[in-house]
């Protein structure tokens, strides 16, 4: 170890021998502080009242140690002896990488030899050295952002550390403007043109809005402390506020005059990608990383709302010309439409649509001049043109040369601007013209949307065994027959293309017949068509006691801990997903939906499966894959089903074709049992477009609330046909004294929501016209269109007896992990394979006994994967002569990112709740 410390001094030594007499601070010194210290010692964190970023910060010390650097002794000064780990506290911290020992004999040298400071003392984390780069003179810089000038007639295009000023077309270059510190993500003109705001920076290191003279081009003004690169900075629609907002969360108002910081808001939990003013340039709306748009009050800062219902990093957000929309889109590949109402107040802002647009991410868009259509840009190169605020598809461009950047609408009528990542900047034409000539498949999904009245109905007539005598049938096509004997089976030839998407439906229990159908689809030549190809990764056994056909819970199983959620199970031919963990030594998995009967996967059939029986945690691959051998099966399973795999149909099947390819099917209808007869065995078969749908039930109507306290409000989906988006509930016009906790979501693929209804301390009671008033109701996306269900209102609302027991969620023991924000509720953060602590106060009226919150249900409306742990057998629950308890919330390694509001429910005094919480589980 001497011998190596010896050699990284001497290499030490050989570095500063080269620089001369003159230590370069900058050079030599600055970059050790910026990698190892400035993290937790700036200007900002201040840990221990200490900040590396300027020398003067450096040399003026902590609060206890004053001065760290005694000059020609660095064995005496602190910032040595703290780094070699002689000194308290040691630094870095155990989870920081050391500086190495030939950096920290750098250190001991320049303290030995003065400690020579720089000639300017510049924030550390504002310089960089980085390598020249010189672009390909063959290739065109990429465009990285546009602007057009309020009158139309200066076109502002960014490339990297340099703009140019074109005239309006893009065609001819008027002035350039260089030197700029890094990457343009974003420029602006002054809505008087006289000015141009740049958003740049260098990442991870400084951001900064730079304020040019449209004219000439000359610098103006600098606002800068930004601790990453800048993606936006909006001018407010008076000129008199800038707005600027980046990869350090941070967002900041200025006064473009002055230069002077108005306000700070720093509330994302990612970062801000876009930044936009609503016309009156009172709210200010923030897209964020961490999938939300929120909205600010201008004038001090508060927010009014925060618009969590995408499903993905959010890239860009917008206002309609005249003010009552918000638009926003990114990485779900949604247009994300909201009625704007929250212009002074903190209000719910309603969802109106998620379209579906791209598919891929969106990631620019624009208005044309007149506010009545929308132009947007996909990572897959797609450009499509859209009605405002409709989001009506109105024209698809071909595919771009790459991918576009940036842009903006044109100064000519009906045109936009693009920019691209090769260089190239054109105008598009706003064109009309009809899309492209529909598919096969499009003319039969579209036809399968009037199903009610154009099912082609046609009469069953044998023979029709075999491929062969197989009968034929239009799509989309109803088939009325009979199990005429045993043992007969019924063949219907159809035609789907490929990638088509069908369901083959039959009806005959429903309809009191004795048939119990089974359903297969094959090719023309009668071989069956392969759905999937499962391998199997992990071997089990049902442990305990076996499993009937019905039951979605107690599924235990040899080396359980092993398993993971939404993982498929494979049983004798039974396919189920896993849903929640055992919650204890007496219990075993809960499998999809979570709570009734259980649904199955690959339309499988529901089995009865004895103890011991052996079983599999199985992957699926695509049909006709062969995996690569691991010891254990691999099962291949065919288009074929016996009942309904969501169970809703009892012994009818149902089964969901996608047609691998063009050609023709057969669809093969046999009685599994092999009964039939002249009587009794009738049925009908539809072979149709996929219809995708949902219901929503509520429970929990004439709701009487307690004054000060809460009830639930419980939202159950029914989805049918292969639909497993979110669904979106909202409850509209709540008497006065009344909340709750809506928007909430139905998130994709399960089945459950709840709300909470909470009235105030002083709340009235309600009369009928403002119980009618009350609007429920349920959203998604089918198909690509937004639909949106009335559920009608929530009934009688009442108010009840003071409540004798309330329960409050509180912050556990980590800070860190916690927010609590004035007038906002509590805010916990989590990720995924983390757990965090919570309490649970209980204030007692007139209530001694014990207050049970539950078992494995604990935790109200939490997100999938995400539950309350370490319960015990008797449940979360606060003992008599007690007012609190801690526990604890686990997101297991499936939990996905979300933000979701849960709260705590007591069976004592009539189901009193908790004021709900959020819950946000980070990336």
């Amino acid at each position: 170890m001497r011998i190596s410390f010896i050699a990284l001094m001497l290499l030490a030594a050989c570095r500063t021998s080269t620089l001369g007499a003159e230590w370069v601070y900058e050079r030599d010194i600055a970059p050790i502080l910026r990698s190892y210290c400035s993290g937790c010692h700036n200007d900002t964190d201040l840990s221990g009242e200490f900040s590396v970023e300027r020398f003067a910060s450096l040399r003026k010390g902590g609060a206890d140690e004053g001065d760290p650097i005694r000059v020609g002794k660095p064995e005496e000064s602190f910032l040595i002896r703290s780094l070699e780990g002689s000194a308290k506290p040691k630094m870095p911290p155990k989870d920081e990488p050391r500086v190495p020992l030939a950096e920290l004999a750098v250190l001991k040298q320049w303290i030995a030899e003065g400690a020579v400071g720089p000639k300017r003392d510049d924030s550390i984390l504002e310089t960089l050295a980085v390598p020249a780069y010189s672009h390909p003179s063959k290739q065109k810089p990429a465009v990285t952002a546009l602007a057009l000038s309020p009158d139309g007639r200066k076109l502002a295009v960014a490339h990297y550390a340099a703009i140019e000023l074109r005239n309006s077309s893009g065609t001819r270059v008027l002035r350039k403007i260089v030197g700029l510190p890094g990457k343009v993500n974003a420029l602006h003109f002054s809505p008087d043109g006289t000015r141009l705001v740049v958003a740049t920076g260098i990442t991870g290191l400084r951001g900064v809005a730079q304020l040019y003279d449209a004219k000439t081009g000359t610098l103006v003004r600098e606002f800068a402390g930004h601790h990453d690169a800048l993606q936006d900075a909006e001018f407010s629609p008076d000129g008199h506020i800038l707005a600027t907002a980046g990869y350090d969360r941070m967002i900041r108002l200025w006064n473009v005059a002055t230069g002077e910081l108005r306000h700070q808001i720093a509330v994302h939990n990612g970062a801000v990608f876009d930044l936009a003013f609503d016309p009156t340039g009172a709210v200010l709306a923030s897209a964020s990383a961490d999938q939300t748009v929120k909205l600010w009050r201008v004038s001090d800062g508060v927010r009014l709302d925060t618009l969590n219902q995408p499903q993905g990093e959010l890239y860009q957000v917008a206002f309609s010309k005249e003010g009552r929309h918000l638009l926003a889109a990114g990485a779900d590949k949604r247009l994300h439409l909201w009625n704007f109402v929250s212009r002074e107040q903190p209000l719910s802002n309603p969802v109106l649509a998620s379209q579906f647009a791209h598919e891929s991410a969106i990631n620019s868009f624009a208005f044309s001049r007149d506010g009545l259509s929308l132009i947007t840009a996909a990572a897959d190169r797609s450009v499509k043109i859209w009605s405002f605020p409709g989001l009506k598809e109105l024209h698809s461009f071909p595919l771009q040369s790459d991918l576009v950047t940036s842009m903006v609408a044109s100064s000519q009528p009906d045109a936009f601007v693009v920019g691209r990542m090769d260089g190239s900047v054109e105008t598009l034409k706003l064109s009309l013209e009809p899309l492209s000539k529909p598919t096969a498949k499009d003319l039969t999904l579209a036809t399968a949307t009037r199903l009610g009245t154009n099912l082609l109905q046609i009469v069953e007539r044998e023979p029709n065994d075999s491929p062969e005598t197989a009968q034929e049938i239009s799509l989309p096509g109803e088939v009325r027959g009979k199990m005429g004997v045993q043992g007969d089976r019924d063949l219907f030839r159809f035609h789907a293309s490929a990638g088509e998407e069908l369901t083959l439906a039959v009806n005959a229990a429903r309809a009191g017949s004795k048939l119990d159908s089974r359903i297969e689809v094959l090719f023309a030549d009668g071989r069956p068509v392969e759905q999937a190809v499962l391998q199997a990764v992990r071997d089990s056994w049902f442990t305990f006691r076996g499993k009937d056909s019905e039951t979605a819970d107690d599924f235990r199983l040899h080396n359980w801990t092993e398993m993971e959620l939404d993982q498929y199970l494979y049983a004798e031919g039974e396919v189920v997903r896993l849903w929640l963990y055992p919650r204890g030594p007496d219990s075993g998995f809960k499998v999809y939906p979570g709570a009734g009967k259980r649904y199955t996967a690959f339309s499988t059939t529901a089995l009865t499966h004895a103890v011991n029986a052996p079983c599999y945690i199985v992957v699926p691959s695509a049909a006709d894959s062969r995996p690569v051998p691991n010891g254990l099966p691999v099962f291949r399973l065919n288009y074929e089903n016996d009942d309904d795999p969501t169970r809703k149909w009892g012994a009818d099947s149902l089964l969901l074709f996608t047609a691998p390819k063009d050609g023709e099917y057969l669809a093969r209808l046999t009685d599994v049992r092999g009964f039939g007869g002249e009587t009794n065995f009738h049925y009908s078969l539809q072979v149709r477009g996929r219809r995708p749908d949902f219901t929503v039930a509520i429970e929990g109507l004439n709701p009487k609330v307690s004054p000060g306290s809460g009830l639930e409000i419980r939202f159950t989906a029914s989805r049918t046909e292969g639909f497993e988006g979110p669904i979106r509930i909202h409850i509209a016009n709540l008497p006065a004294g009344f909340t709750s906790s809506t928007p909430l979501e139905i998130e994709a693929g399960q089945e459950i929501a709840i709300a909470t209804l909470h009235a105030a301390k002083d709340a009235k009671p309600s009369d009928e016209t403002a119980d009618q008033a009350v609007r429920v109701t349920a959203s998604a996306t089918l198909a690509g269109r937004e639909v949106t269900r009335e559920l009608g209102t929530l009934g009688d609302l009442q108010l009840g007896a003071s409540p004798k027991v309330t329960v409050a969620i509180l912050p556990g023991n980590d800070p860190t992990a916690v927010k609590d924000l004035p007038g906002q509720p509590l805010e916990f953060s989590i990720r995924a394979g983390q757990t965090l602590s919570a309490r649970v106060r209980a204030v007692r009226n007139d209530f001694e006994g014990r207050i049970e919150l539950g078992n494995e249900d604990s935790g109200r409306n939490l997100p999938h994967g995400v539950y309350v742990d370490n319960i015990g057998l008797n449940g979360l629950l606060i003992v008599e002569g007690q007012t609190e308890r801690e526990f604890f919330i686990t997101a297991s390694p499936i939990a996905k990112p979300c933000v979701r509001q849960f709260h705590l429910r007591t069976t004592a005094d009539g189901n009193q709740v908790s004021m709900p919480v959020t819950l946000r589980v980070l990336p």
